[in-house]
């Protein structure tokens, strides 16, 4: 069956598993993340279709059903399957995704690696995504690709099917003109996304910075400039911008450039936090903790999320703060992001040598300073923490969005507890009421973190009476696609 909509993502929209001699599809177990939220939109098309890849020894004949048909909750689904090599999926993700457009995407140059990429199977794997995407879309169906390492399925899919719209959505940071432009490819991927009717960013300073690469490669015009809403305006935080642009016109044709910050699901996760076994199970952590205060730290191991100078500070604060030694302790959660890369492994090296450090300085036999978690946590037992926490500390060096500490913030229905936040997470922009950090900063970092264990019981509750109303206003109900309509009607009943 054609789709309405069809997205195009990387990874399979659910975890597949065998279980008894038999291959299961299960839910994700969290409902935020790119995946579950995507999934949301099938419910309101009468079908809609998903384009992944899955691992093969031989496309040609995979061994695998390459369509799949799913109904479940969200709606009513194909999910086509590209069958690709271990080459093709380690040239076109692990080599030149990760090594040489996500150093630039995050402004780390010292990182980037061009050398080898395999540039050629690179296109080939777009190829694929926007033939596959192709196949699966009914006339003037809506295409909604996901992410820089599909930079050039809008390019051939303009081409094979010129009657579709095409949406595009960065999950990243887009950096200036003089970073990108490191990529020897820039022109072939932004001729491509100009072939989009939209292109979203998170926030709008990555929406600029797209507008300022494209006229620095491309005679464009551009619309005037409007003011950027107060709600994605946080006065004097690294990411603000104060006026955007909103359409990009290139040989005739229009791209509208979008700013939608991604949110998370704020009634569910309350739902969550408000169950009786979560509030057991915060006490439960509560008397575990005896007078110590506990801070949370969650975020995935990599050299953009800023773990190891989180650690650095904490040992700083202690040396530094004898009284504090007994009475406070860091919950550090690093979830391996990708094993097949030795750039994550040594920075997983380099968390767990200085979690250890610390333990043996200031350690004693009833007290150990970090709790070093390196496995995801169950969603539900991620909402207790949240909930049992004083304070999550959410630094990163640079990051798309960051939703972690959204989740944090409509965990607390009690509100209570203090975030701290990076200035160089997109959602800065939004919750002005954190504790805004810079973490390139010793001085800084080792400071608000001692303001946030400090801080009184009215400045809490004030400021976090101000996060949850911000993040309410950007429930994940309201993202989307820019202003490009999925489908007319109402959510499908489940």
């Amino acid at each position: 069956m054609a789709s309405e909509l069809v997205i195009v993502y990387h990874r399979q929209p659910y975890e597949e598993v065998e279980e008894n001699g038999k291959t299961v599809f299960r839910e994700n177990k969290s409902p935020n993340g790119i995946v579950p939220t995507l999934k949301g939109f099938f419910g309101h098309v009468n079908h809609g279709a998903w384009v992944a890849w899955k691992l093969a020894e031989d496309p040609e004949n995979p061994g695998f059903e390459q369509r799949v048909e799913i109904e479940d909750a969200q709606g009513r689904y194909t999910v086509s399957r590209l069958a690709l090599t271990e080459h093709q999926v380690r040239e076109f993700y692990h080599v030149s995704s990760k090594e040489a457009f996500w150093p630039i995407l995050h402004s780390f140059k010292e990182r980037y690696n061009y050398d080898p990429v395999d540039w050629d199977n690179f296109q080939e794997v777009n190829r694929l995504f926007a033939e596959a995407a192709a196949e699966e879309a009914a006339q003037g169906a809506l295409v909604w690709v996901h992410d820089y390492n599909l930079w050039l399925v809008p390019g051939f899919l303009r081409a094979i099917r010129p009657d579709l719209r095409i949406a595009f959505t960065h999950h990243t940071p887009f950096p200036s003109a003089d970073m990108f432009n490191v990529l020897p490819w820039r022109k072939q991927i932004v001729e491509s996304l100009l072939a989009c009717d939209d292109v979203g960013f998170h926030i709008p300073r990555y929406a600029e910075n797209f507008v300022s690469v494209v006229r620095s490669l491309f005679d464009v015009e551009v619309s005037p400039p409007v003011r950027v809403p107060g709600k994605w305006f946080t006065e004097g935080t690294a990411l603000t911008e104060r006026v955007m642009h909103e359409r990009i016109t290139h040989e005739g044709h229009e791209t509208s450039v979008s700013v939608c910050p991604l949110g998370v699901a704020v009634a569910f996760i309350e739902d969550r936090a408000r169950r009786p076994e979560t509030e057991a199970r915060v006490k439960e952590i509560w008397q575990d903790l005896g007078q110590s205060k506990l801070i949370l730290s969650v975020g995935r191991t990599d050299y953009t999320k800023g773990g190891a100078q989180q650690l650095q500070s904490f040992e700083r604060v202690l040396e530094t703060n004898p009284d504090l030694r007994g009475q406070v302790r860091l919950m550090h959660v690093s979830v391996s992001a990708n094993r097949n890369m030795s750039s994550y492994e040594d920075i997983q090296t380099e968390i767990e040598q200085i979690a250890g450090r610390i333990n043996g300085r200031f350690g004693t036999l009833e007290w150990q300073p970090v709790a070093l978690i390196s496995r995801a946590i169950p969603f539900d037992e991620l909402v207790s923490y949240y909930r049992a926490a004083d304070v999550a500390w959410i630094t990163p060096l640079a990051d798309g969005m960051n939703l972690v500490c959204k989740e944090f913030v409509a965990s607390r229905v009690d509100g209570e507890g203090v975030l701290v936040l990076s200035e160089f997470a997109g959602a800065a922009v939004e919750l002005g009421d954190a504790l805004i950090v810079n973490p390139f900063s010793y001085r800084a970092m080792d400071r608000t973190i001692l303001q946030a264990l400090a801080m009184e019981g009215s400045e809490r509750s004030h400021r976090m009476e101000r996060l949850r109303a911000a993040v309410a206003e950007n429930d994940l109900g309201q993202w989307g696609p820019g202003r490009l309509v999925v489908a007319p009607g109402p959510k499908r009943a489940a």
